[in-house]
């Protein structure tokens, strides 16, 4: 078993070769696995289900945290938050740790001549350590069509020079109406979808259990911006095919973390961790490919700086991924388990987890149970009111939110015959073989990772972290 990826450090010798690929990564705001390519059967996404028939669909994905600034700082440097030092929202005052401000992808690329873009949310302090050579202002990047359109002449530039271009949609996060102020997902934004899914047609989240009108509504509601977001990803590959670059780029799509539900986002369930992850590769991934092979968004950072031949000057938590491109079954080498972690989101609510899981069975840490509060509703999620009625109370959807609430120090899950994580098997001695398995696994990683939280100082370095951003926030 090993955790950490070695890759030895030069940038000195980097030249530019006609063979060096463009690069186009794009994100999706708070989406998990609620794409047909990954068997959800309330709606189909042609576009980014034509996208993984080309190329590798990563059947179990996590991201680093399940909270947007901290997530995104991975996909950036290959490293946990824990390291980055981005703990929490860069719009709550969290930061870069110093030493870590000009480590990122495309600081890395830029000296290797690539020319770098962005599009959308960058989402990670400061925004000035990020050397993007194309950021359009006064972006509204879910009017997908307006997306495509500013990407265009980015694609289309005239370079002898590869490019990277990141692109980051909104949806299907929630938006605030200006005058409500109410957290709501847009059926409809610039005309799409153009046949919206009626607000009754999806059931409520099976992680959550509550079959109500007002989950029934926003679900729903989510499922259309799902839709909108497949189709500017649509528009956005026609506009990569119009180039004339299809051929010559790696492509790799991702949410940042799951739906922005109680027990989703910000969580260190499946629901917050697991993403879809999809990668085409012309030429070098082999099309059509579900692989079992557990991934990383720190993996980001190695696969494409092994795609553009670049030695990085950094020991990174994650892997390039060429090694699983061309087959289902992950090479012997591969990592046997996969973590994720969690700190803060906004500057309230510090209860750090860490998470494991192996092929079938999940291990969750709350570090601090008993002694802190974690969030308990996210981005105006009414659902979670319904756990303590009698309809809930006493079912096995009750009893998990109330786990949620106030969670013991260890949770144990079979994620075959329990993939919503309603059953906690951590006190259950016919398990206790696996939770001690797990507990290793977990303990291994934190220490090959140098997690800080293995001592008080870390934790009190942490807190400072805290009490640090929400200063930030009430200076300006």
């Amino acid at each position: 078993m090993r955790f950490l990826f070695v890759f030895l450090l030069s940038l000195t010798a980097v030249s530019f070769s006609a063979d060096k690929p463009n690069i186009l990564l794009i994100t999706a705001d708070d989406l998990g696995l609620q794409l047909s390519c990954y068997g959800d059967p309330y709606l189909k996404t042609p576009h980014l289900d034509k996208l993984a028939a080309g190329g590798v669909r990563y059947r179990t994905a996590y991201v680093a945290q399940a909270s947007c600034s901290s997530s995104r700082s991975s996909m950036f440097s290959g490293l946990y938050p824990h390291t980055t030092g981005q703990i929490g929202l860069a719009n709550a005052g969290f930061q870069l740790a110093p030493e870590q401000v000009e480590k990122n992808l495309p600081a890395w690329l830029k000296r290797a001549d690539y020319r770098t873009g962005i599009l959308g949310k960058l989402h990670v302090n400061p925004e000035s350590s990020f050397p993007f050579d194309y950021r359009p202002k006064q972006q509204d990047t879910r009017d997908v069509r307006d997306v495509a359109k500013r990407a265009a002449p980015f694609l289309q530039a005239e370079s002898d020079r590869p490019f990277f271009l990141m692109v980051n949609y909104s949806d299907p996060h929630v938006w605030k109406e200006p005058k409500k102020k109410k957290p709501i997902f847009p059926a409809q934004w610039k005309g799409l979808p153009e046949n919206p899914i009626a607000e009754d047609t999806v059931p409520g989240w099976d992680f959550q259990g509550f079959d109500e009108p007002v989950a029934r509504q926003r679900v729903s509601n989510y499922y259309n911006t799902v839709l909108r977001l497949d189709r500017g990803v649509g528009f956005l590959l026609d506009e990569l095919e119009n180039s004339g670059h299809a051929d010559n780029t790696l492509v790799i799509f991702l949410g940042d973390h799951g739906p922005p539900f109680s027990r989703g986002k910000t969580t260190c369930y499946e629901s917050g961790l697991r993403v879809p992850f999809l990668l085409r590769w012309p030429g070098v991934a082999q099309q059509n490919i579900s692989s079992l092979a557990l991934v990383s968004a720190v993996d980001i950072v190695p696969t494409i700086l092994d795609a553009a031949g670049i030695e990085a000057p950094e020991e990174f938590h994650g892997a390039s991924l060429r090694p699983t491109l061309t087959n289902s079954i992950p090479p012997e080498n591969w990592r046997t388990h996969l973590a994720g972690e969690f700190h803060y989101h906004g500057t309230q609510g510090f209860f750090p987890r860490r998470a494991i899981r192996d092929q079938r069975y999940k291990l969750i840490h709350n570090l601090i149970a008993g002694k802190g509060e974690p969030i308990s509703r996210v981005d105006g999620d009414p659902n979670g009111q319904f756990a303590d009625t009698d309809k809930y109370r006493d079912t096995p959807a009750g009893k998990a939110f109330q786990r949620y609430v106030d969670p013991p120090e260890w949770e144990l899950y079979d994620l075959d015959n329990d993939p919503v994580e309603f059953e906690n098997l951590a006190d259950n001695p016919e398990h206790s073989e696996k939770l001690s398995e797990l507990k290793f696994a977990l303990m291994n990683w934190r220490k090959e990772t140098n997690d800080p939280l293995l001592s008080e100082d870390g934790f009190k370095k942490f807190e400072q972290w805290g009490k640090e951003a929400e200063a930030r926030m009430k200076k300006k």
